[in-house]
């Protein structure tokens, strides 16, 4: 009888402990966001600008994706204003977002208004650019920049046929001028694209192929404040100015974004270059951008790197409803990405080299493109 009575009170305290379990693990995922709650719930998105046509892809993707879904969507731009981003910021944690989606313009300008969402339990995830200097970073959707990098010096290299497109040697003995432009130094993003770029080019500086003749190699030096092209036209005319006098003639320009280099362009074109006798350098880019691909189209610029933001908002959308769901999204890099407080578990997706021989099977076929659109 005391043995039954025993097991009946160790039963009855299993069952409450039980209880008490299951009320806590739902506590928490409501408190994190859990299912429940969240349905259609809002979604904090914001872009860094308008400006440039990729951003505007990336917003309207994200959000058509999430209200797919059933989430309300806050979409907001903030014209490369830090000031207009935080404020937009503390409106979307003010109105009562569940998860905030932000491409910053600043990767270190927003400490506050993640100390804010952290605050009310509101998960962050890093569209494209990584958050930096923060612990309250949760996850990060990019492309592997580092590849990037490495493909657009890639693509340098074989349009200045110093290799073949099979990655064998080329026919071109050197020395070959170039200039290297950068992006923007407060996007993390820049760096990993320039260090990429640098692994496969430095090799052949340092033999003597390529020569930068204005010897400007130093990221901060070739760096592009908010990746604006008129800073990178500006640069490029007073590097013909002041280095390309005498005959002397650019053969390669390393650009790490397409807008940039409609700006590269436009100073070389002012300045002779895109004849018959004075042909264009070759010039890379990335983003696939309208503009940059009728120009590739044209044979003036030579490359882009083509990164398919429809799969990154996808890959974005599905982390969220994850997180939303009180569920761990799925990653594939937990090293590489340090913001300088932690390591942020990470999504990488790939990036296609696009020239004059395959943007139409890249990007026609794909849908990312109709030919109209191009003409």
């Amino acid at each position: 009888m005391k043995f039954t009575r025993l097991a009946s009170v160790a039963t009855a305290m299993t069952l409450a402990a039980a209880l008490a379990a299951c009320g806590n693990a739902e506590k928490t995922v409501d408190q994190k966001g859990g299912a429940a709650d969240n349905k259609g719930a809002l979604v904090g998105v914001t872009m860094p600008t308008r400006s440039s046509e990729r951003w505007i892809s990336d917003g309207d993707n994200v959000k058509k994706q999430l209200e797919a879904l059933g989430y309300k969507v806050d979409l907001q731009y903030a014209e490369d204003n830090i000031p207009t981003q935080t404020q937009q910021l503390d409106n979307q944690i003010t109105k009562g977002a569940k998860l905030l989606i932000i491409a910053s313009i600043d990767g270190t300008a927003i400490t506050t208004q993640l100390e804010n969402a952290k605050a009310a339990n509101i998960p962050v995830i890093a569209y494209d650019r990584l958050i930096r200097n923060s612990p309250n970073v949760d996850y990060y959707a990019t492309f592997d920049n580092f590849k990037v990098g490495v493909q657009q010096a890639t693509s340098l290299l074989t349009g200045l046929k110093v290799l073949n497109a099979d990655g064998s040697k080329g026919t071109a003995k050197g020395p070959l001028n170039i200039e290297l432009f950068a992006g923007s130094p407060d996007d993390n993003n820049a760096t990993f694209f320039f260090n990429g770029a640098m692994s496969v080019l430095k090799p052949h500086i340092d033999n003597g192929t390529l020569v930068v003749k204005s010897g400007q190699t130093d990221f901060n030096k070739v760096a592009t404040l908010r990746w604006q092209p008129a800073v990178a036209q500006d640069r490029m005319e007073n590097l013909l100015t002041s280095t390309y006098r005498g005959g002397a003639k650019v053969n390669g320009v390393l650009s790490p974004y397409d807008g940039l280099s409609i700006g590269i362009l436009s100073a070389l074109k002012s300045n002779g270059y895109g004849t018959a006798g004075q042909p264009f350098p070759v010039v890379t880019g990335q983003d696939a951008e309208q503009a940059s691909v009728k120009s590739i189209i044209k044979g003036e610029q030579y490359s882009t790197i083509y990164k398919d933001t429809r799969a990154l908002a996808k890959t974005t959308v599905e982390m969220a409803d994850a997180v939303l769901k009180g569920q761990t999204p799925q990653t594939n890099n937990t090293k590489d990405y340090d913001n300088g407080n932690k390591v942020v578990p990470s999504m990488l997706l790939d990036s296609v080299i696009v020239d004059k021989s395959n943007y139409k099977k890249e990007l026609v076929d794909s849908g990312y493109y109709t030919e109209a659109d191009l003409k």
